[in-house]
């Protein structure tokens, strides 16, 4: 992945290029973080808004060992060449790439576990999950430095139980363990 993140972001804005140089703790670390946290239940996994495939891609190459099928979701189409082609050079086979908006996917499952990193706001990336997400699914976003900004937001308009799990990479970052999402009526 790697050496494909480093040849696509020279011809396209894939990451900022002010943190190509400490990519392996800024975007490496920061996605491979999530693992511990997840359940070993866990059978699928939906990335919203992949990207250069930060968390999605990593935890895809992470998880094939324990037999999660990952799916993720981006609607630019070069970034969904990119994620194809970094799947296929790292021998990922446990790899879905659907290239829709995320309003437009349709799954034909209700995935186990839904991630997202750097997408959009706590309450719209909870409106796009929970599309897409069952009543049992769990929500793993990691969030910067405006995390409780963001949940009073959301509270607004969702019943949820959270964790706040402290960021390894970020002190002023966290990741929210989210379960029991439910809109507010």
């Amino acid at each position: 992945m790697d050496r494909v993140l480093i040849d696509w972001s020279e011809r396209h804005n894939l990451v900022a290029r002010s943190t190509i140089k400490d990519r392996w703790h800024r975007h490496y670390l920061d996605s491979a973080q999530l693992v511990p946290l997840l359940p070993e239940s866990a059978k699928t996994l939906v990335d919203l808004g992949s990207g250069a495939g930060f968390p999605g891609l990593v935890l895809a190459a992470m998880l094939e060992p324990e037999g999660v099928q990952v799916t993720l979701i981006e609607s630019t189409q070069k970034k969904c060449a990119f994620l194809t082609e970094a799947g296929a050079a790292m021998g990922i086979k446990n790899l879905q790439v659907i290239p829709e908006r995320i309003e437009s996917a349709r799954l034909g499952f209700k995935p186990d576990i839904v991630t997202a990193r750097a997408l959009a706001r706590l309450d719209k990336l909870l409106g796009y999950s929970a599309g897409l997400a069952g009543k049992k699914t769990k929500y793993y976003f990691l969030k910067g430095q405006d995390v409780e900004g963001e949940l009073t937001e959301a509270a607004k308009y969702w019943h949820m139980n959270v964790i706040k799990h402290p960021s390894r990479t970020d002190p002023r970052a966290a990741i929210l363990e989210i379960g029991n999402l439910a809109r507010v009526r």
